[in-house]
C-alpha cells in the first residue's frame, strides 16, 4: 500500500517512525511512503536561520521523498502529489488546509490523527483545552479527513487519564507515541480488509479547541489553586504561565494545589521551604474569617535566568515571606 504521508512537528514523528519502521521489515513490510509533505523551512533560533521540520529530518534519514509547498492549492502542487501514485493519505499536524481535489485522489482514504476524544476539542490546541478545562480523560481519535475542521468519521479511539503531574508536554509526548500505534493499527486492517468501518461525530457534543493567546498565560491570583494549576500545566512548555515579581515578568513552569488555606491577600507569598506557597483565589468567608486557597510553585524563572526549582529560586533571589506575586 502505498502511502503519503503530511506532518510537521514533533507530535507527527513517531507515527511516520511507525510507518518507516513495517515498510522496512523484509517480510511483512506492507506499506511504502512514496511522498512526505512537511512545512518549508521556517527562520528559529538566535540567529533566525532556516530549520527543517522534525518530521523533514526524519524523512531524510530514510531517503524519503520530500515535498516542502506553502499551499497545497496551486494545480502543480496537485499534479506533483497526484504523480506519487499513492493509495492514501495519512495527517499527523500538518498545519495546510488540505482541498478536496487532494483528499479525492486515495483511492483508499485519508486519515488524520487528531490528539482529543472526538467530538470533544476539534481544533488546533486539543491538548492544551483539555488541561485547562479539568478534563479527566484524553487521547487520540484516527478519523477521515474531510474539508471540514476535524468534523470526518472517527475510525478508532485511544483513551489516557490525565494525572495532577500532566503538563501539555507530558501529554504531548504520551499522545503521540499513542496516535502511532493507533495510526499503524487502522493501516494494518485497511491492508487485510480494504475498508475501516467507522462512526459518525455527535455533532450535539462538539467543542472547540481554539488557538492559544499568549494573554491567556498570565495568572490572575484571584483564581483558585485547582485552576491557576491547570493554567500552569497547560501552558508548558509554551507560552509559559506568567506572574510579575518585583516588576519582572517572572514565568512559571510547575505548580501543585496545596492542601492548606490561608487569610494574606491573592498572590502574596505565605510560606517557603521546598516550594514557594502563594496565596490565590477568591475570598471565601468561614466564620467570619476570610480564607484564600494556597498554590505551591515548584519551578519558576526570572528574566534572563534560567528555570529553577523553587529551592534554587529561593535561596538566589533571597525571597521573603509576604512579598508578592501579582
Amino acid at each position: 500500500m502505498k502511502i503519503i504521508f503530511a506532518g510537521t512537528p514533533e507530535f507527527a514523528v513517531p507515527a511516520l517512525q511507525a510507518l518507516i519502521d513495517q515498510s522496512n521489515q523484509e517480510i511483512n513490510g506492507l506499506f511504502e511512503v512514496v511522498l512526505v509533505l512537511t512545512q518549508p523551512d521556517r527562520p528559529a533560533g538566535r540567529g533566525m536561520k532556516l530549520h527543517a521540520s522534525p518530521v523533514k529530518q526524519l524523512a531524510l534519514q530514510h531517503n524519503l521523498n520530500v515535498f516542502q509547498p506553502e499551499s497545497l492549492k496551486p494545480a502543480e502542487v496537485q499534479a506533483h502529489i497526484a504523480a506519487a501514485g499513492a493509495d492514501v493519505l495519512i495527517v499527523a499536524a500538518y498545519g495546510l488546509i488540505i482541498p478536496t481535489a487532494v483528499l479525492n485522489m486515495f483511492s483508499k482514504g485519508c486519515y488524520n490523527i487528531h490528539a482529543s476524544l472526538l467530538p470533544r476539542w476539534r481544533g488546533a490546541a486539543p491538548i492544551h483545552r483539555a488541561l485547562l478545562a479539568g478534563d479527566d480523560e484524553t487521547g487520540v481519535t484516527m478519523m477521515e479527513v474531510v474539508p471540514a475542521l476535524d468534523a470526518g468519521n472517527m475510525i478508532s479511539k485511544s483513551y489516557l487519564p490525565i494525572t495532577s503531574a500532566d503538563t501539555t508536554q507530558t501529554l504531548h509526548d504520551k499522545l503521540s507515541q499513542q496516535g502511532a500505534d493507533l495510526m499503524l493499527q487502522a493501516m494494518l486492517e485497511l491492508t487485510k480488509n480494504g475498508t475501516l468501518p467507522s462512526e459518525s461525530q455527535d455533532e450535539s457534543l462538539v467543542t472547540y479547541a481554539h488557538k492559544l493567546d499568549k494573554a491567556e498565560a498570565a495568572i490572575n491570583w484571584q483564581s483558585s489553586a485547582v485552576e491557576i494549576s491547570r493554567q500552569v500545566r497547560a501552558f508548558n512548555p509554551f507560552p509559559v504561565a506568567t506572574a510579575q515579581f518585583r516588576g519582572e515578568t517572572c514565568r512559571i513552569w510547575f505548580a501543585i494545589v496545596s492542601a492548606h488555606k490561608t487569610h494574606a491577600n491573592a498572590g502574596e507569598i505565605v510560606g517557603l521551604g521546598a516550594n514557594i506557597h502563594a496565596a490565590c483565589g477568591d475570598a471565601v468567608l468561614n466564620q467570619d474569617v476570610i480564607e484564600r486557597d494556597v498554590i505551591e510553585i515548584v519551578e519558576l524563572q526570572m528574566p534572563g535566568g534560567k528555570r529553577q526549582t523553587a529551592a534554587q529560586f529561593i535561596q538566589g533571589q533571597h525571597v521573603k515571606v509576604g512579598e508578592v506575586f501579582s
